[in-house]
């Protein structure tokens, strides 16, 4: 049983298809292709591809839709997530391979900053497959989807450099990326994965490998200087002027400034280091703790002295 199969209740007529594998006993069904109810394995039935052709015949679609001419495609080639009804309100994932490539992959949401596994798999050209389900009543509150592939081909001389995307699906962009997918040559929302993939010089891959560890002497010279105990990410801090930078160029330059500086604390053995990054609307600190929640060597963080600091600070204890 698997993502995408339509199942039967056992227990009455009800029909639905399987949007999540919950675990080895519970999958979650969405029946009518509305509402999703959690369902134990032995209660469902997968309906025969057989009888799923003889019942599409048979019965009067419950979703018709005026035929819209098909818009172009992104691109004749590439890798996409593409977001394809079942019906007005559900929606399928699926990851498209229309490259020339194999591709493997994983897949997972990421939400509040914790990660879940979805599902992998190993891709032919021009094939597909359905990872999750969403609907759109619930569309604030869908996770990111992260992606991680490779492109792989017997009998190529290159390697490719494996490739991780993060989806962050945004209303004001989300409704604009309605295309006609590849391989599945539906309509979508559609969203590009790959680009022209990146090979890898094997021979600069054996140097790297038979390289000398560093000497004695070469490791003296390669000395990381601690950070301040209070490091100021305010972003006047960190450029003279920031006039003409967009919101996410400054978010960007004040998270490297924050990693820097952090990487540099756990270098030098330092116990606790304070980052500054305001209130405002929270983006930032949002996204400090978030990371922090992911870095090996964190004891933990909290807000720092709030006399000092009230809400706009955050320490961080290292082990």
């Amino acid at each position: 049983m698997n993502v995408g199969d339509r199942v039967r209740l056992m227990s009455g007529r009800e029909e639905g298809i399987v949007t999540r594998i919950l675990d080895n006993n519970i999958v979650e069904v969405a029946i009518d292709n509305d509402f999703t109810i959690p369902v134990a394995r032995r209660e469902i039935v997968v309906i025969a591809a057989e009888e799923q052709k003889f019942l599409k015949n048979d019965e009067e679609p419950k979703f018709v839709k005026k035929k819209e001419p098909a818009t172009p495609v992104l691109a004749a080639r590439g890798i996409y997530l593409a977001l394809v009804h079942q019906s007005d309100e559900l929606l399928a994932v699926t990851v498209v391979n229309n490259s020339d490539y194999d591709v493997l992959f994983t897949s997972g949401e990421e939400r509040d900053g914790n990660y879940r596994g979805l599902q992998n798999d190993k891709l032919a050209p021009k094939a597909t497959r359905v990872i999750t389900h969403y609907h759109l009543k619930e569309f604030e509150k869908w996770p990111s989807l992260l992606v991680q592939f490779i492109q792989h081909r017997n009998g190529i001389t290159n390697i490719f450099e494996p490739v991780t995307r993060r989806v962050q699906f945004k209303a004001s962009s989300f409704y604009k990326s309605k295309k006609t997918a590849p391989v599945l040559n539906k309509e979508a929302y559609l969203f590009q994965l790959d680009f022209k993939p990146v090979a890898v010089d094997a021979n600069k891959i054996k140097e790297q490998l038979s390289e000398a560890p560093a000497t004695a002497s070469t490791k003296e010279n390669i000395k990381v200087q601690a950070p301040d105990h209070e490091v100021d990410l305010h972003i006047e801090k960190l450029v003279n002027d920031h006039s003409g930078m967009s919101n996410s160029a400054m978010l960007k330059l004040q998270l490297e400034k924050f990693l820097d500086a952090l990487d540099k604390a756990i270098a030098t053995n330092m116990h606790e280091i304070i980052f500054i990054h305001g209130t405002g609307n929270g983006v930032l600190r949002k996204e400090i703790q978030k990371l922090l929640s992911r870095t090996p060597g964190i004891k933990y963080y909290e807000d720092a002295r709030k006399e000092k600091f009230g809400y706009g600070a955050t320490l961080v204890r290292i082990h």
